[in-house]
This record gives structure tokens, C-alpha cells and sequence, in this order.
């Protein structure tokens, strides 16, 4: 393990962080998992012929975006939990606990949901996040502050949250001045009291990773599909995958 100094987080601690999300990342895809939702291989033949690949590249870059669906999710943990590392009063509640607020400080009257990106909610999500943001704010006699944290938004910031609210089919809009969208940087600076602890951990990341796959080889991709397909007749094995029961496709 190397020294990371990253000055708001122990080397160990964000060591293991990193190992476990990288435990629950999905790490292997097999035939029977690729064709799950049946995959479209005149899609794929397109692919490769336009974009000048070979059939492997082509099924490696299929394979990679449907593993990727559920790995979004386990870069939302990363996200979240590093903060229970933060001390002073900061929390990651089980969820639902606390109000469903993912990372929260009572003793400063915070409390934040945590996205992946900017684009990712739509309006009843919006609604739903920003009514019980509202709900807190209210019920804490406007004491608190709410944040809607976002890894990628669209620049940094910390502004007033404009939100188009939907309720009972009504729409109206809110801005209310202590519920704010901020980027993830600028949380960082209020959970670590760091301007740059975001970027610290960024430039640290690669080699933690390198770390964490040296401890253990088994968290690199296995990946079967090309070869249980089968070379001798490849596109017949390709489009049987979708099309065994079609017309014709008993003579491919």
C-alpha cells in the first residue's frame, strides 16, 4: 500500500473503501448472461462492420454496457460511504433511517442526497426529493440545510435549488434558499474543510485501484461469451442467440 496522503482520510481507510467497492462491482458475464434479455445481433454485425471492429471487440463493447448498468449503483456506494469517514458528526444512515436522507449532520443541521449525475432524476423523483428537503427545512423551524449533491453536475456549485415541483397534478416551482444543488467538490469542502479534497482523491484513485487489484487478481473482468460461441459457424451461433425459433434460421 502506498502513502496517498490525502490528508482528510487515513491510506487504510480509504484503501478499504476502495477494496469494497471494487467486491461488489460485477466482474464476470457469461453466454447465458449476455443473451438474458436477448441481445440483437444485427445491432452488433452493424457495429462491427460500420466502426471497423472485429466481432470480439464489438461483443466485449456489448458485454462492458450491459455490466455497466449495475455498476452505476456501486459507484453511488463509493459516493456515499466514504463520508462515514469524515468524523465530526457526520452520518451515512442504513437507508430509510433518519428521514432516507443518504449523508447527514445533526450537529450542523445537514442533511443531503447523494446523485451520480446531474440528469438522472426525472420530475416525480425531482418532486419527491425536494418535498421531503422542504419537509425537513419546516420541521426544523428553518434551521436546516439540505443539499442535493451531484458527482457529475454540470459545473461547480453550490446554488439555490430551482425545482419544478409536481403535486395532487399541480406544478409549481420552488426556490427555496437553504435546499441547494451543489457539486460534489464543494461537499466535500463543507464535510472535510478542504477546497481541494475532491480533487485529492481523484488524483489518488488510479493508484489505489492499482493497490486494491494487486491485493487481489480476482477483481479484474472474466469474460466468456466469445469464447462460448462457437468459431466454427460464428454468426450462426451469434444469431441463433435471437433467432432460433424465426423462420429459416434452421438452415443458417
Amino acid at each position: 500500500m502506498k502513502n496517498y496522503n490525502l490528508g482528510f482520510i487515513s491510506d487504510k481507510d480509504i484503501f478499504n473503501h476502495v477494496k469494497n467497492t471494487v467486491s461488489q462491482y460485477r466482474r464476470s458475464i457469461n453466454l447465458h448472461e449476455f443473451n438474458q434479455n436477448i441481445i440483437d445481433p444485427i445491432k452488433l454485425t452493424f457495429d462491427a462492420k460500420i466502426y471497423g471492429q472485429t466481432m470480439l471487440q464489438t461483443i466485449e463493447s456489448e458485454c462492458i454496457r450491459q455490466i455497466d448498468k449495475t455498476n452505476n449503483n456501486r459507484i453511488g456506494y463509493f459516493h456515499q460511504y466514504l463520508f462515514k469517514f469524515a468524523g465530526n458528526g457526520w452520518e451515512v444512515p442504513a437507508n430509510g433511517d433518519k428521514g432516507g436522507f443518504d449523508v447527514l449532520n445533526d450537529e450542523r443541521c445537514i442533511y443531503a442526497e447523494v446523485k451520480n449525475k446531474h440528469n438522472t432524476m426525472n420530475s416525480a423523483s425531482t418532486s419527491a426529493t425536494y418535498l421531503k428537503m422542504l419537509d425537513k427545512v419546516m420541521r426544523s423551524g428553518n434551521k436546516a440545510t439540505c443539499y442535493l449533491v451531484e458527482a457529475i453536475a454540470r459545473q461547480s456549485q453550490d446554488i439555490v435549488w430551482e425545482a419544478t415541483v409536481t403535486q395532487n397534478g399541480h406544478k409549481e416551482k420552488y426556490n427555496w434558499p437553504s435546499i441547494h444543488r451543489i457539486s460534489i467538490d464543494k461537499f466535500y469542502e463543507i464535510v472535510f474543510g478542504k477546497k481541494d479534497a475532491f480533487f485529492r482523491l481523484c488524483k489518488a484513485l488510479p493508484d489505489i485501484l492499482d493497490d486494491v487489484i494487486e491485493e487481489d487478481a480476482s477483481a479484474k473482468l472474466k469474460n466468456t461469451v466469445y469464447d462460448e460461441l462457437n468459431k466454427t459457424d460464428f454468426y450462426k451461433s451469434l444469431y441463433l442467440l435471437a433467432f432460433k425459433t424465426y423462420e429459416g434460421f434452421e438452415n443458417f
